[in-house]
């Protein structure tokens, strides 16, 4: 028994740490506040709760990788993306509520997590599993249901708003924004019911995806309740913390007069790196397979799920939310999904694919400074 609990609190150690920060910052907050409120204690402060968020969503991130062993394709993947999903919606929320308001938060964050996902993590997925493998292969089927319902989404809701005009501004109408919640949630409910009942099979390449795939981590021979009850448990925490985070982003943001985008960047490396982690290690072993699901699963669960969240939100707390892109994004997204398009128009991928995504993504940083 003592030895189960010992190896338990050494898997499980960042739990603590989590709950640790969370009790010094719900008794200590102001005044710790207070005392870091120069430049450099504030960039302490924000790496501290950095490093404690990420290692948080890391940590849900293991659990729901475990239970994608026993699950197998594409469960297992479909537990990780809406993992993070919520994490990603909490994380917005918080930042939205708790911080300086910012109606281009939403908007900023989902294409820094769409660039993020389509061109930095798609990139060295590729580039790193080509340069290992030579060429990989992948579900040419499956690719086109991600995208098909991908572009479309993304469309309507990031690019759309700039076009209509019942609303000035890159906005939407009442009416328009539950057309674009009901269809987003619908066309999502329709794609799990392909993804996981009527074709299946479309999200895996042969035995090696099913069940028991061996580079999964295997970890403890706990049940799989277990797992479900910590990764909801590594959950709690960080809607605390990620409200605390909101506030040292903000101040660091006006302090260095640091774009207003950059913010939406930073919760985007939250909830983006578990999953990169994930994708990269699955390329690497040569499971383009996996390492596909999770990407484009990412990038159509954000779009999806995270926008409708936030529409209901922002009428419950009278916010007013920007959605369209402008200027040099639109482009940038419209290239991006272009080229999504070519990358995964055949069965095979090679290194030269993956270069031109970390191009594209380059690009996105130069404009988020340089825009």
């Amino acid at each position: 028994m003592l030895e189960k609990l010992a190896t338990a609190a050494r898997e499980e150690w960042l739990l603590g740490v989590s709950v640790g920060t969370c009790a010094i910052l719900f008794g200590f907050g102001p005044e710790l506040a207070d005392a870091l409120s120069a430049p450099p204690g504030l960039a302490a402060l924000f790496g501290w709760l950095f490093l404690v968020v990420l290692g948080s969503c890391l940590a849900v991130v293991r659990h729901a990788d475990h239970l994608a062993v026993r699950l197998g394709e594409p469960y297992g993947t479909l537990i990780l993306t809406l993992a993070v999903t919520i994490i990603e919606v909490m994380s917005i929320s918080a930042m939205s509520t708790h911080g300086a308001h910012n109606p281009a938060l939403v908007r900023d964050t989902i294409f820094a997590v769409v660039m993020i996902l389509l061109n930095f993590m798609v990139g060295i997925s590729l580039l790193i599993g080509g340069w290992r493998h030579r060429e990989q292969q992948y579900n040419l089927q499956g690719a086109n249901t991600y995208l098909s319902v991908i572009i479309p989404l993304t469309v309507i809701s990031l690019i759309l708003p700039n076009f209509t005009m019942t609303t000035p501004g890159p906005t939407l109408s009442s009416a328009q924004e539950v057309f674009v919640a009901l269809v987003s949630v619908g066309l999502y409910a329709a794609f799990l019911g392909v993804q996981t009942v009527r074709h299946r099979a479309y999200f895996t390449l042969g035995d090696a995806d099913q069940a028991g795939d061996h580079e999964l981590p295997q970890g403890s021979a706990r049940h799989p309740a277990t797992h479900a009850i910590l990764l909801a448990v590594y959950m709690v925490p960080l809607v605390f913390l990620a409200e605390q985070l909101a506030r040292p982003v903000d101040a660091l943001l006006d302090t260095l007069h640091a774009p207003a985008a950059l913010g939406g960047v930073v919760i985007a490396l939250l909830v983006a790196t578990p999953e990169a982690v994930g994708a990269v290690r699955a390329a690497a072993a040569n499971r383009l397979q996996r390492s596909m699901n999770i990407f484009l699963g990412s990038v159509l669960s954000t779009i999806a799920l995270t926008i409708p969240a936030m529409i209901v939100l922002s009428r419950l707390t009278g916010d007013k939310i920007v959605l369209g892109l402008q200027n040099a994004n639109i482009v940038m997204l419209v290239l991006t999904l272009t080229v999504s398009l070519v990358t995964f128009s055949s069965r095979r991928t090679n290194v030269l694919q993956g270069a031109v995504h970390l191009v594209l993504f380059g690009a996105y940083i130069l404009l988020v400074f340089q825009g």
